[in-house]
């Protein structure tokens, strides 16, 4: 049965601090601070508990091997080697934010009938430019069935593909046919348009959608040029409920219009900035939260981030909003404030598939007892604490591969080692 997977990307051992991503505020903020991997990681774990005892179907994708050697090999150096600046971007944990491993089409919306998957190329970002083989790794293993998924690689530079975070589906149900809506930027504010529309018209085309429910959206330049770097700080969907910021896209209302002719009673929760200033749904990424259907009863709950709950503003306006009439009727907070001061929510973490979760393959699937195995591996094996200058230390990275191989032999995966 076809049903909405949430795969989290498990934050490695390398995460760190060195404001790497120009236009996430979050991460520029707070370059040169001490990192702790272990809590980061063990507060991503917390969160997937919270989204399993809501009854939510759990995954995870797993981090890269840090510092990326082949990498650093292709530029005519290696670690020990290369300047400060190049290690840093070879030692991100960036893939912790599975939002932008892939864009996923389900099989409802395709014209084969299989759930598809484009690998984001990122390539706007060098820290974030080489996930991509690694990446691309881990989904044809965990998506390897012919029958039900089609793995492709990604889009060709010079088009930047940042993945899901730029892409919203909505649809009746998970397992009915959707509307697709791919998320652009253009250039010209103080910080890069990291979706191009030629990715994702590429995308699009790669997923053999129909073109009269495919919808291509600018964002608005405003919300670039505020912080919002992906989407995905700034609007989500879920089912039949597109939930925004007023400021998020260029032409608000010409994309309600074309969701409601396109997908008949598609329902539009707009946040006003009067009431919720683009600073402060971007201070508090109340809108990189996981919308998601309920099981037990298909309503919807969010599930944000604590800093949602901090700012006064913001929660005065969601608590009015639960106590209305309108289709999200709960408020799950949860802890990733390690995540959170890199620039990435709860909805960065990670990748929505819908998918029948025994075509998956189970290895990269979790319940309440593996995630308890993955906890303590955890607490075991990553780094308390990383200050800026233990990047250039290889006792780091030993420790950090050491502990990237214990994760993948507890999960029975070290074919990706």
């Amino acid at each position: 049965m076809l049903q909405e997977i949430n795969f989290d990307g498990i934050v490695g051992p390398t995460h760190n601090f060195a404001g790497l991503s120009l236009g996430n505020l979050a991460a520029t903020r707070n370059a040169g601070s001490p990192a702790f991997p272990r809590e980061a990681a063990l507060q991503g774990v917390a969160k997937m508990r919270a989204c399993l005892a809501l009854g939510l179907t759990q995954g995870v994708l797993l981090p890269h091997d840090r510092p990326d050697g082949a990498w650093l090999t292709s530029l005519g150096t290696d670690p020990e080697a290369a300047d400060a600046g190049l290690l840093a971007n070879a030692l991100s944990a960036s893939p912790m934010w599975a939002a932008n491993a892939a864009t996923v089409s389900p099989a409802p919306d395709t014209a084969d009938h299989r759930c598809h998957l484009t690998v984001a190329n990122l390539v706007t970002m060098p820290h974030r430019s080489h996930e991509w083989p690694g990446t691309l790794a881990q989904l044809r293993l965990a998506f390897a069935d012919p029958a039900a998924f089609a793995v492709h690689g990604p889009v060709p530079a010079p088009f930047g593909d940042e993945g899901a975070a730029n892409h919203m589906r909505l649809a009746p149900a998970h397992d009915a046919p959707g509307v697709e809506v791919f998320v652009y930027g253009e250039g010209g504010g103080p910080f890069p348009a990291r979706q191009h529309r030629e990715a994702s018209a590429a995308v699009a085309r790669l997923h053999r959608l129909d073109p009269a429910r495919t919808i291509l959206a600018q964002q608005s330049v405003e919300a670039i040029a505020a912080g919002a770097f992906h989407n995905d700080v700034v609007a989500v969907a879920n089912g039949p409920v597109l939930f925004t910021h007023e400021q998020a896209f260029a032409e608000p209302q010409g994309l309600y219009a074309q969701l409601r002719a396109r997908l008949p009673g598609a329902e539009v929760v707009e946040v006003p900035a009067s009431a919720v200033s683009l600073a402060d749904a971007i201070g508090s990424y109340l809108f990189n939260a996981q919308l998601v259907t309920l099981p037990s009863d298909g309503g919807m709950a969010l599930v944000l981030p604590t800093e949602a709950r901090d700012n006064q503003r913001v929660w005065q306006w969601l608590e009015g909003m639960v106590a209305g009439n309108g289709p999200i009727r709960q408020l799950v907070p949860v802890e990733v404030r390690q995540s959170m001061a890199n620039g990435g929510g709860p909805a960065c973490l990670r990748l929505r598939v819908v998918a029948d979760p025994a075509t998956v393959d189970p290895r990269f699937m979790v319940d309440a007892a593996k995630l308890d195995a993955i906890g303590e591996m955890i607490e075991r094996h990553w780094p308390a604490r990383i200050e800026p200058g233990d990047l250039t230390i290889p006792a780091l990275w030993a420790e950090a591969r050491a502990a990237r191989l214990a994760l993948l032999e507890l999960l029975g995966l070290t074919e990706l080692a």
